[in-house]
């Protein structure tokens, strides 16, 4: 990437982690230049254009279910909302449990379940629900049983639970092995529904088209964004067919639909980015890189790097010291390397490169963090 100044650099962000297939991709720039000369804009779920209908039948053959439906719109957090309307639709129950540290976007729904940083949510708190149970987020050595118990004991107001396979914003934290599963029983004996935000993991992003599904947990709802346009704003509410239905038959005017919901140049973008992620089998290429670059990490022994966290192309870098990501990740900008500090103590690099990174790249940025962090 190149600023108004001239100056280079290295994307280890991939904007927000959206380009995961890498910035203009050539064949997604293609795609959406044939659509822009096909149809700029069509009327939404009125009369949609044929590429957000190929969008919709391709994503649910990409769901976790045998028969499934899906909601196009343009940001995590319009797939949030869309997830947290679908429960209350199907469960008529209003309450939700979130997670400490979560980050769900920053619309008034998904704001109200977010739990990275309470400054998000004071200013707007009178207008945010406000049946939201926070549960304690699980650190990986803590039993599944031990990190149940913070869930709420009654039930009877909860339609949703919503949680990431790995937070990201809260420092790429991974739950203990086996707790998304324990998650998802808890949530059918309890009969609320579990909505599985995959909006930065999944797509490919970690290994896998969904890292839950990947984990063993078969959720209720998926949100996808970020990747899925391959850097265009697409993202997605998909569900049980059985869930869904609770929306009723479209026979009167939409109660959820927005006018650039699955507009044609993104439902094109995101079909092509689909197509390159199938063909070229880029969720395992991530899996490949990725061990690649945490090998390269945890081989140098960084100085105040006391650990190395993986899952496919999304990796943590745990530093020693709070704030310090955010003068490593400035000193990185300076040498040429765009990172994001992540974690509530601003203690974590959070690195998801796109999955065309090579080794020489790698190489570089490895060479970086360690004059970043004041090694030789």
């Amino acid at each position: 990437m190149i600023d108004s100044d001239g100056n280079r650099y290295v994307d280890f962000t991939s904007g927000f982690g959206v380009a995961f297939v890498g910035h203009r991709h050539p064949e997604v720039v293609e795609a959406v230049k044939r659509q822009a000369d096909r149809l700029l804009h069509a009327l939404g779920d009125l009369h949609p254009s044929d590429v957000k209908i190929q969008l919709l039948e391709k994503l649910c053959t990409r769901a976790p279910w045998p028969k499934a439906r899906a909601m196009l719109s343009l940001s995590g957090a319009d797939a949030v909302t869309a997830a947290l309307k679908t429960a209350v639709m199907a469960t008529a129950k209003t309450g939700v449990v979130a997670f400490e540290g979560s980050y769900h976007g920053l619309n008034y729904g998904p704001l109200a379940v977010s739990g990275f940083a309470k400054r998000f949510r004071e200013p707007f708190l009178a207008q945010l629900q406000s049946d939201v149970h926070f549960a304690a987020w699980p650190s990986p050595d803590l039993g599944v049983e031990a990190a149940l118990k913070t869930l709420p004991k009654d039930w009877s107001r909860i339609g949703a639970v919503i949680v990431e396979p790995i937070q990201g914003r809260a420092g790429v934290r991974f739950p203990p092995l086996g707790f998304l599963e324990a998650l998802g029983q808890a949530c059918k004996k309890n009969g609320a529904l579990l909505i599985v935000d995959e909006i930065l993991t999944g797509v490919g992003r970690c290994g896998a088209w969904w890292r839950s599904v990947d984990e063993g947990l078969i959720p209720d709802l998926v949100c996808a964004g970020k990747a899925l346009g391959g850097g265009l704003p697409v993202s997605a509410c998909i569900g049980r067919e059985d869930v869904m239905r609770a929306w009723g038959d479209p026979d009167r005017e939409a109660i959820h639909t927005g006018t650039f919901f699955g507009d044609p140049l993104g439902s094109a973008a995101a079909l092509a980015t689909i197509e390159l992620i199938e063909r070229d089998e880029l969720a395992q290429r991530a899996v490949d890189r990725g061990k690649t670059f945490a090998t390269m990490l945890r081989a140098e022994r960084l100085p105040s790097v006391t650990g190395v966290r993986q899952a496919g192309m999304m990796l943590g870098l745990q530093l020693e010291g709070s704030m310090q990501a955010l003068r490593v990740s400035r000193s990185l900008l300076e040498r040429g390397y765009l990172v994001l500090p992540a974690g509530a103590e601003a203690d974590v690099i959070q690195l998801t490169p796109p999955v065309t990174v090579n080794d020489e790249q790698l190489e570089g940025f490895v060479a970086s963090l360690r004059a970043s962090l004041g090694g030789r």
